[in-house]
């Protein structure tokens, strides 16, 4: 399979991955979660070319991961802010948190701290089971085949 072909797969990871699926697009996002929202922003903080970034930027409005606003008319200048479908990536950005931060900090520690702004507490949050509230363990998960699998089997 191409890597151009990804986001035709039947699978949910495959598809995502077609939007999301490279270290500048990740590393834009995660930028965007700490508050940046304007290009040369990104650029400094990143360390990407015009070029790439512009090419990263256009690609997650164009899948509406954000939205393109006009901040300045003269010279036109845009902001680029997180939609509802790209605010939705947060727990995918605090998961790599978490993985690096387990495996990967250096002497010094973790990098960041997370506050809950509710309680004030410090934390790392968790996926947890809606029903019981349990944390989510792979060896605790079955998965089964959804519609999109049995339609693509029955074809």
């Amino acid at each position: 399979m191409r890597w151009a072909d990804i986001g035709d797969e039947v699978c949910s990871v495959s598809r995502s991955l077609s939007v999301v699926g490279d270290k500048w697009t990740l590393l834009i996002i995660r930028s965007a979660f700490l508050g940046t929202r304007r290009f040369s922003d990104f650029q400094s903080e990143i360390g990407m070319t015009r070029h790439r970034l512009s090419d990263r930027l256009n690609k997650l409005v164009e899948e509406q991961v954000f939205d393109k606003v006009e901040y300045q008319n003269n010279p036109v200048r845009y902001e680029y802010r997180l939609s509802e479908r790209g605010k939705e990536l947060y727990p995918i950005i605090i998961s790599l948190v978490k993985w690096g931060d387990k495996w990967l900090a250096g002497e010094d520690g973790k990098p960041m701290e997370y506050i809950h702004n509710t309680c004030g507490n410090k934390v790392m949050p968790t996926l947890t089971c809606p029903a019981c509230t349990e944390e989510i363990n792979p060896r605790d998960m079955t998965v089964l085949p959804g519609p999109a699998i049995k339609a693509a089997i029955s074809k």
